[in-house]
């Protein structure tokens, strides 16, 4: 999956456990894009699998779409501890950088920072 298509299924679950529903144009606000280009996603995401249209074109995660917005999120949320743990700086400035980096560490990358994480806490 393109890192573009992550970034879509982790702001579409944010939206939810934020709102309770999630819509396209919600999505077009969060990641401050085009509606067209939420659009295109969307259909290219249902076609993969990873998400539904609901009752008033709402959005929805499939169980599939849910297990990969909940690993990249958790990617996101564990880089963003990692980096303000180790910098000290601003929680916006380390979530903005874990929010590039979460798409291309390894899994075991990811897994030294959860146990340096926990022996460090």
């Amino acid at each position: 999956m393109y890192e573009s298509g992550e970034d879509y299924l982790e702001a579409i679950l944010r939206l939810q456990l934020e709102n309770g529903f999630v819509r396209s144009v919600d999505v077009a606000n969060k990641l401050a894009v085009s509606r067209p280009s939420v659009s295109r996603a969307m259909s290219l995401l249902e076609k993969d699998g990873y998400i539904e249209f609901g009752m008033g074109n709402m959005l929805k995660l499939t169980e599939k779409g849910k297990a990969k917005a909940e690993d990249v999120y958790g990617r996101h949320k564990l880089l963003t501890a990692f980096l303000r743990k180790i910098t000290g700086l601003p929680e916006d400035q380390c979530e903005e950088n874990a929010c590039r980096v979460e798409h291309q560490v390894d899994a075991d990358v990811v897994a030294g920072i959860q146990k340096w994480l926990l022996e460090n806490q």
